[in-house]
Order: C-alpha cells, then sequence, then structure tokens
C-alpha cells in the first residue's frame, strides 16, 4: 500500500499555511502572531490536544531534555512528551520573544493571553476560524469544518503512515504511540485510522478486536 503524495504534500502544505498566516498577525513583531504560530505548530508537531497546549506552563518546558510535561490532562493523568530538536528550536525562539512580556516563573502561562493569563479555547477557536476561513479550507472527513483537533488526528495517522513506509512492525508500536498523545486505551489511537482509507488496511485485524471497547466519542 502506497499513501497518495499529493495528498500527504496538500495535508503538509496546510500546516505550514496555517503556521505562517498565524505570524502574520497583528501586531507584526508582537508577541501575538508568535504565541499562535507556536501553539498551531506545536500541536501539528506532537498531537497535543488544544486544551493541553494552552494550559501548559513555563516550568513544563524543559528544553534541555527535549521534554514536555503534560499535567492532569483529560483523564486526569500526567505523561512526559518527548520534543524533536526542530520543536525544541521553535520554542527556544519563542521564550525569548515570551521572557519579554512578563518575568517567567515555573507557573507562568507558556502561552500569554492578551489579559495577561491563559488563552481560553473560545478565543483560539476565533482565532483559527479567520485563519481557515482565510485560506478557504474545506473538510474532508465527516465534519462539517476543518478543525483545531485535526492536526492531532494528522499527526497520529501520519506517524503510523511513517512506520509502514518504513516496514516498521506496527502493532508493537501502536502502545507507544498510545501513550504518547495520552489515550486511555489502544483502541482509542486505532480508532483515528479509520477516518482514512488508506489506513485501514494498515489497522486491520487489529482494529476489529479493539473496537469492541470502543465507547462514545474519544476524539477530543
Amino acid at each position: 500500500m502506497h499513501i497518495d503524495a499529493s495528498r500527504r504534500i496538500s495535508i503538509q502544505r496546510r500546516i505550514c499555511d496555517l503556521v505562517a498566516a498565524a505570524s502574520r498577525l497583528t501586531p507584526k513583531g508582537g508577541l501575538r502572531p508568535a504565541t499562535y504560530a507556536t501553539i498551531f505548530g506545536l500541536i501539528a508537531a506532537t498531537g497535543l490536544r488544544r486544551s493541553e497546549a494552552l494550559q501548559l506552563r513555563y516550568g513544563d518546558i524543559n528544553l534541555d531534555s527535549a521534554v514536555l510535561t503534560i499535567r492532569n490532562t483529560k483523564f486526569r493523568k500526567s505523561r512526559h512528551v518527548p520534543m524533536h530538536a526542530t520543536v525544541v528550536a521553535a520554542l527556544r525562539r519563542y521564550l525569548e520573544l515570551r521572557a519579554r512580556h512578563g518575568a517567567l516563573s515555573k507557573d507562568s502561562p507558556l502561552f500569554l493571553s492578551s489579559e495577561g493569563g491563559f488563552i481560553s479555547e473560545r478565543r483560539i477557536n476565533k482565532i483559527f476560524q479567520k485563519l481557515r476561513t482565510k485560506h478557504g479550507w474545506a473538510p474532508r472527513g465527516g465534519h462539517r469544518e476543518v478543525r483545531i483537533h485535526d492536526l492531532r488526528h494528522t499527526f497520529i495517522c501520519r506517524r503510523v503512515q511513517l512506520w509502514h513506509e518504513h516496514g516498521a512492525d506496527i502493532d508493537n508500536r501502536m502502545a507507544a504511540l498510545s501513550t504518547y498523545v495520552g489515550h486511555a486505551k489502544i483502541s482509542d489511537t486505532y480508532w483515528y485510522l479509520t477516518a482514512v482509507p488508506e489506513l485501514m488496511a494498515v489497522s486491520g485485524r487489529r482494529f476489529e478486536l479493539f473496537a469492541a471497547n470502543v465507547g462514545g466519542d474519544h476524539r477530543v
């Protein structure tokens, strides 16, 4: 099985366009555009939930170890999220600017709102909607519009695609991926693959075993 290259390029271009558009928000050269560009890039690169990214504190980041600590998440669990060197570099650049807008303690919000606190989900949704509308993006799945959550979905599916292309033992690696993204059950991670036709063959028999345990909406 081969993943449609044009589709892959299109998704990657959308992510790059989103980050670039966020970086052009006003005020030019200010903290706001850097904040939203970094949030969207971080979610796309790590598969964090929107709420997890928004609630990050300065003390949750260890750039020397390249690890994020995600605390008290959706299922009241905490986890460590290793970061790629490019993500570390992007966060380092952001923190240089962030430090000019208020002292940083371990409990300080990493992503600062204009009011000086944490950014609300309502606020980031509004920004995302503005950028999405500007680019005229149309949804490809069963949802009426492109969502921030689709960045997380893309991260998970892309990781599985890469493993498949390199001949990795996907079943053995799915448990690690499930832990990385903070799913309560590995079946929740397999569920994401059902929205991508090319990956149905990858999940195959294994998903059938886990699907019986999936209940409700595990997508957020």
